[in-house]
């Protein structure tokens, strides 16, 4: 079939319907690559006509976050379009979310973005769970008629696909054997960075082109939030454990721009890097410590191109090559600078970050002897939720079994640190968190589901440490598990295993393991923060500097939400401030409570005030500290 070019995406909607029939099924790529317009055009069929039933497979769909409260909503709406693109809308999603599907849409997704469908009871009974190198498989059994996907263009008639060969570079390659059929409907989008490897395409393989110079909507972006200081120390104990010369692949959010931060810090301020190192006042020795600058360099094999490995990438971290290739990475999802860098970086240096399919990045199957050749002392990083004293990992579900995400590409990922010599997973999480105004530990006795099941426990690392429980007995890792737990959690951890009889009676946390607490984590970092080897931005933000004084504002103010008592004290340090400083009456200017009217923007802009003086005394108690 020769392509067929359309400047109206509802004139090729139309043209699939009749193709397809009644009963329409389609897949569409994992977060950015998908053909919006598109998507859009069928679900406006099937939603004004019953009788046409519109079937949907896919992963990781994008929305702008919901403001939870009027708060949030000050803080978001004026800067949305910036922090986000101008992203155009998922009409699908739009529709679940309001609870307005009609009953002839059905949405699937094996993989959610994190957290936003956690109260959409169809969203959750409609998931599939799936490792990500299996979803290929569930696809071809889905049997879709069209794949729709968002794609670049150079102008002279090739093609990438840019963001998401994930899946579909496979597919297309199964299609061309003769394995599965379906038609590829892509639209082109100017703002996608044209990528090399596996992502080329030719028009041959197009079989519907949607290409309309006045719809280029802009690409979702990702906002770089502040890393945290236990994410900061989280980065530096993983930095320790990547050899030079070795393997890297890490996974999504902010924990992976620590780590990539750290390494950083450990190739270009090596003394600053072990000054840190040295200081560090929390028990127990890594099982290896790397800390000198990368000679060798890494090689990066993993599924997300995350914005910290471009970053080692344009270090010249990232230099090892296997088939001409520093980064090979089935998808990419970030911020508009992390787009606009691709698209401008010069075609020989952008050729070494080849994108391929997940087939090739979270497996060893297929070319098993060269990937083994290639994958040396390979690092797995990835985050989890939650770790049992038992090593067992959940990273997806809560407790009721609701899914937060889902389970991605991890557990590939672990069973590829036990089938490759020298290589690890390296798990990583706080070792709290804040629910409902309370602190509440990741670090649990047990939970009611596992991503990762405890006989392929690895390295667990928390801010307080790293945990080594690979080939170790239950009691031994049991007790290194609760030496990086929060300390105002370890005795009940302990308790709960000694009468599970899980470890002796006289079984004891060491004295030097006792004190993992926040006031000693910010005494270790406040002279990095300070002086920049640690920034909360390490590679930038959209925020500006107002919007990043208030964000640990709006964080205080939301972990103290739960407690009546907490928000009263907030209220009564701001309603003592009589004359707010400059930069405070900034904050109130930009969520429009400068000059507050009513009783309830008046008691919103106190509570403003005293979360802002709380996050400066944290600033101030960190330099006395010093």
């Amino acid at each position: 079939m020769r392509t067929n070019f359309h400047r109206d995406a509802d004139d090729l909607a139309r043209q699939i319907v009749e193709k397809a029939g009644g009963h329409i099924r389609l897949a569409l790529p994992l977060g950015l690559g998908k053909a919006n317009s598109i998507a859009n055009a069928l679900t406006l069929i099937a939603r004004d006509d019953p009788s046409v039933e519109l079937e949907i497979l896919t992963a990781l769909t994008l929305r702008r976050p919901r403001p939870a409260s009027d708060l949030h909503r000050r803080f978001l709406d004026p800067a949305s379009e910036r922090l986000f693109g101008r992203y155009k809308p998922l009409l699908y999603a739009e529709l679940l979310e309001q609870e307005k599907l009609p009953a002839n849409i059905k949405i699937h997704e094996f993989f959610f973005q994190a957290g936003s469908w956690l109260d959409t009871p169809s969203a959750q009974q409609a998931y599939i769970a799936a490792n990500y190198t299996h979803a290929l498989d569930f696809i071809v059994d889905f049997r879709p008629h069209v794949i729709a996907q968002l794609v670049a263009a150079d102008g002279s008639g090739h093609y990438s696909l840019s963001c998401n060969t994930d899946i579909t570079a496979d597919l297309l390659e199964m299609r061309q054997r003769g394995e599965t059929d379906f038609l590829f409907a892509c639209e082109t989008n100017r703002h996608l960075p044209f990528m090399n490897g596996a992502a080329l395409i030719g028009e041959d393989d197009i079989d519907l082109l949607l290409d309309d110079p006045a719809d280029q909507f802009e690409l979702f972006s990702v906002p770089r939030r502040p890393v945290s200081e236990a994410e900061l120390a989280i980065g530096l104990h993983a930095s320790r454990l990547v050899p030079d010369g070795g393997t890297l692949q890490i996974g999504i959010g902010s924990i992976g721009d620590a780590v990539a931060q750290a390494l950083l810090l450990r190739d270009r301020d090596n003394g600053g890097y072990q000054e840190l190192l040295n200081a560090c006042p929390f028990a127990g020795e890594p099982p290896e410590d790397h800390r000198a600058p990368f000679h060798d360099g890494l090689y990066c094999a993993t599924e997300m191109l995350a914005g910290g490995l471009l970053e080692l990438f344009e270090a010249d971290i990232l230099r090892r090559e296997v088939n001409g290739a520093a980064i090979h990475a089935g998808f990419f999802l970030e911020c508009r600078d992390f787009y606009e860098r691709l698209r401008s970086m010069p075609s020989p240096k952008r050729s070494r970050i080849q994108m391929t399919p997940v087939s090739f990045t979270n497996a060893l199957y297929a070319d098993e002897k060269a990937k083994r050749k290639a994958r040396k002392d390979a690092r797995f990083i990835n985050n989890a939720m939650n770790a049992t004293c038992l090593g067992e990992i959940a990273s997806d579900r809560l407790g009721d079994g609701r899914v937060v995400s889902g389970v991605g590409g991890q557990f590939n990922f672990v069973t590829q640190a036990f089938e490759l010599k020298g290589a690890r997973s390296i798990i990583a999480l706080g070792a709290t968190r804040n629910e409902s105004g309370r602190t509440v530990s990741n670090i649990v006795w047990e939970h009611p589901h596992a991503t990762i099941p405890a006989h392929l426990r690895d390295i667990v690392i928390t801010e307080y440490g790293i945990a080594d429980l690979r080939g170790r007995s239950d009691e031994a890792c049991i007790m290194a598990v609760i030496a990086v737990a929060d300390s105002r959690f370890q005795g009940t951890l302990l308790d709960a295993a000694k009468a599970a009889g899980k470890v002796s009676r006289n079984c004891a946390i060491p004295n030097e393991q006792r004190e993992n607490t926040p006031r000693r984590l910010k005494r270790w970092l406040h002279t990095a923060r300070a002086d920049g080897r640690l920034p909360a931005y390490p590679f930038g933000t959209d925020f500006t500097e107002t919007e990043q004084r208030l964000l640990p504002a709006l964080e205080t103010l939301k972990k103290a939400s739960g407690s009546r008592l907490e928000l009263a004290r907030l209220l009564l340090a701001g309603m003592r401030t009589r004359k707010p400083p400059e930069k405070h009456r900034a904050c109130l200017e930009r969520l429009s409570l400068a000059a507050p009217s009513g009783l309830h923007e008046r008691a919103t802009a106190w509570l403003v005030l005293g979360a802002l003086s709380h996050t400066d005394d944290d600033t101030t108690h960190d330099r006395a500290s010093s």
